[in-house]
């Protein structure tokens, strides 16, 4: 059964609300378009460049903005529709109010659908179908009650790189669960992962990961998304967006296949983020997750273990929470 969906204001205190429909609760997010906040760009969304995504070269201060703080922007909107149960189906409208349909491949896919609940518990990486009329639909990535932040990763043809984002209320008993500590290392299916390197607010830093399993290192990591590892970063409290960019790529003559994946990432503020780290080896994606303080040292613990996921087919764990597809 569909329930009706509300998008009000969210980030920068302006709202504008319009009716939807969702199978699983409430979308909200800020509907405030660039002419209207004074906002020309917001700089995010996947790049061919290395860094994060926090500047896109536009003008003024949301050429400096995070991703996903806005639901619209530069006339995109992220648009939830009518979806059966179990299914999460939404449109990107463009400056002319309709649907896009034309976009480009970025990391191998013309769109990136991330959500992670508002306390940082829960995170899926999924890559949504389109029809022809414009509408992407998914199974729903949301894995239970809470509220969740849905973040839609793309570039449409002829335009810049964007992330736009919407909250989505999923009814049900919840138990807030709290951020672990920051922590160097964390294990998830048996692979140990460990942090190097600080985030230093307004400066590119360098983050390398090592990965192991069972002691040794991992030295075939498989490619995934383009790279040998794919890095999401998600600021705690207002969960802006940061899609961190491997330095190196498969093929390029000098990016080895581990055990060691390096990043580079600029972190808009100091505070604490939480960091998601996909990897394939043995045909299997899997999610590493750090909490990090920019600021002070990454390696603030010596140990931390992630949520454990079961191995899928393809590239979809198969546990909610920590799935890709």
């Amino acid at each position: 059964m569909n329930t009706a969906i509300k998008l009000s204001g969210f980030a920068l205190g302006l709202a504008a609300v319009f009716g939807a429909a969702y199978g699983v609760g409430q979308v909200a997010g800020p509907v405030v378009p660039a002419a209207e906040n004074g906002h020309g760009e917001t700089g995010a969304g996947h790049g061919d460049t290395g860094g994060s995504h926090g500047d896109s070269g536009g003008a003024g201060d949301a050429a400096h903005l995070p991703g996903g703080l806005l639901v619209s922007d530069r006339g995109y909107t992220f648009a939830p529709v009518d979806a059966p149960a179990g299914e999460f189906a939404f449109r990107v409208t463009g400056p002319d109010g309709q649907p896009v349909t034309a976009y480009d491949v970025a990391h191998d896919k013309r769109m990136h659908l991330i959500v992670a609940r508002r306390d940082l518990s829960g995170f899926r990486h999924v890559h949504p179908e389109m029809a022809p009329d414009g509408t992407w639909r998914v199974a729903t990535p949301l894995a239970g009650p809470g509220v969740w932040r849905a973040f839609a990763d793309f570039t449409p043809t002829g335009g810049q790189p964007l992330t736009l984002g919407a909250d989505v209320t999923v009814p049900g008993a919840l138990s807030e669960r709290p951020l672990p500590p920051p922590a160097a290392t964390t294990t998830v299916d048996g692979y140990t992962v460990t942090l190097a390197g600080d985030l230093r607010p307004g400066e590119t830093s360098a983050l390398t990961l090592t990965v192991l399993r069972d002691g040794a290192p991992v030295t075939d990591l498989e490619p995934y998304l383009g790279a040998y590892g794919h890095l999401v970063a998600l600021r705690r409290g207002d969960l802006a967006y940061l899609h961190v960019h491997p330095d190196g790529s498969p093929g390029d003559g000098r990016t080895r296949p581990g055990p060691e994946v390096t990043f580079l990432a600029e972190v808009p503020s100091a505070g604490t983020y939480r960091l998601y780290l996909d990897f394939r080896h043995g045909g299997r994606v899997r999610t590493a997750e750090f909490t990090v303080n920019a600021g002070t040292p990454a390696t603030a613990s010596p140990t931390a273990t992630a949520t454990t996921s079961t191995p899928a087919p393809a590239d979809d764990h198969g546990t909610p929470g920590h799935g890709h597809d």
